[in-house]
């Protein structure tokens, strides 16, 4: 078989890969919402109450978030502690916590904010705090009750440049809509690693009062 040949095959067989990726992370279970008002890549909805595990890590926020995510992945696969396997569940979510914020305010460094940012898996709904496996000292359950948030979706790599400017736009939907903040911005990441950024989903959403 020719070199071109070959590298066809390889592209094909990353396409197929790629595919497969998306539809198998897509397939897990997401946070219970309604939507209440949609503008193209826009939206307002109503979650449900939702138990999240979350895990703290200072730093550029793309290593936080990866660091994070290794964490939490090690709790939900029973990698440090006994008992069985926990779902994947889909978004991860990350944001800089609003109390450590004030004390230690986010800054720009070179290519990355740097800070200390909450990374956030949502665990399934049949769960309760009662029922969840005890997670290790840097893991935290905790309940979020049902909220509004104002959400904008988008592809690509998700770096912070992207949702900085995203998160403008999403303010700017607001203040057409007379909507107010009740927190800081949370960031959303719905695909694995080996998703194309073309093919991912993002999401910026914003709490509302």
């Amino acid at each position: 078989m020719s070199m071109k040949k070959w590298v066809a095959v390889g592209a094909g067989l990353a396409t197929l890969g790629a595919a497969v990726a998306v539809a198998q992370y897509r397939d897990t279970e997401t946070p219970a919402y309604s939507s209440i008002d949609s503008q193209g890549a826009f939206e307002l909805r109503e979650y449900e109450p939702m138990i999240v595990a979350e895990v703290t890590h200072t730093g550029e926020r793309r290593r936080a978030l990866n660091a994070g995510f290794r964490r939490l992945a090690a709790y939900i696969f029973a990698e440090d502690r006994p008992g069985d396997k926990i779902a994947m569940t889909s978004p991860v979510m990350q944001n800089p916590p609003e109390k450590i914020a004030m004390t230690s305010p986010v800054t720009v460094g070179e290519g990355d904010e740097t800070g200390t940012w909450r990374t956030r898996f949502v665990m399934p709904a049949k769960y309760t705090m009662e029922t969840l496996p005890e997670p290790p000292s840097d893991i935290t359950l905790t309940e979020i009750p049902a909220r509004r948030m104002a959400s904008v979706q988008f592809d690509g790599r998700g770096t912070s440049q992207d949702l900085a400017k995203m998160e403008g736009f999403l303010r700017r939907w607001m203040d057409e809509r007379g909507l107010e903040a009740a927190g800081p911005a949370e960031f959303a990441f719905y695909d694995a690693p080996m998703v194309p950024p073309m093919m991912r989903r993002n999401e910026v959403m914003i709490p509302v009062r």
